[in-house]
């Protein structure tokens, strides 16, 4: 309901409050992605990530799937068939994304969302209605890379000594263009996002490791 709290924009960018823009070109990347009525937005999957989907196998033979798509699909109650549709879609996440005032995209997730309510279940909600705008109804999208919404409790960042700046940890390791603590990284039962002292073990380009916080820091 962005357009109608802030009227009068052509372009809307969303980055939620637990993120921070680490390199300027994502902010770029997402008014691009959006033009001509798309969403423009990143899907958590990517190199390294080792687990995309769980399941619970019965028997060794029969599964029961545990994916964040099925799950809060089901739990929303907007039915198997859709649910089976979005099991092992790639999971999107809302915390980044971009549209244009008269993208068909927000009232599609305006009339997906009014469905994943129905069941009560408030959490994941929004995220359950774009991934259905996106998977069921096949809203345009132009899907970003990893880095432009890199969600660290998912796969920890590199950092480059030499550029003073967090790289993704793989080949040819780009430069992350936005840091999303989604979920928090936690140490000693505190949380990053909330307490400024947290810091954690990140690996450098050269094998070594640092004491680091994931947080904004100038």
């Amino acid at each position: 309901f962005l357009p109608k709290y802030f009227p009068n924009y052509e372009k809307y960018l969303w980055i939620d409050c637990d993120a921070w823009v680490n390199d300027w070109q994502s902010v770029e990347f997402y008014f691009k992605a959006c033009e001509n009525g798309k969403l423009g937005i990143t899907q958590t999957i990517g190199p390294g990530y080792r687990i995309t989907s769980k399941v619970n196998w019965l028997f060794g033979k029969l599964a029961i799937i545990k994916s964040q798509n099925f799950k809060h699909a089901v739990k929303s109650k907007i039915g198997y068939s859709k649910a089976r549709k979005l099991a092992f879609a790639p999971h999107i996440n809302i915390g980044v994304f971009s549209m244009e005032a008269n993208s068909p995209g927000w009232n599609l997730w305006q009339k997906n969302l009014l469905q994943t309510l129905k069941a009560g279940n408030i959490f994941g909600s929004e995220g359950l209605a774009i991934n259905m705008s996106v998977y069921i109804d096949e809203l345009e999208t132009e899907f970003l890379p990893l880095n432009c919404n890199w969600i660290t409790s998912n796969l920890l960042p590199k950092f480059d000594e030499n550029q003073n700046t967090f790289v993704e940890p793989f080949l040819p390791n780009y430069k992350i263009g936005i840091m999303h603590l989604a979920a928090g990284i936690w140490s000693n039962g505190q949380d990053m996002r909330t307490n400024k002292d947290v810091k954690i073990q990140i690996e450098n380009l050269e094998g070594k490791f640092l004491e680091k916080s994931l947080r904004f820091n100038n």
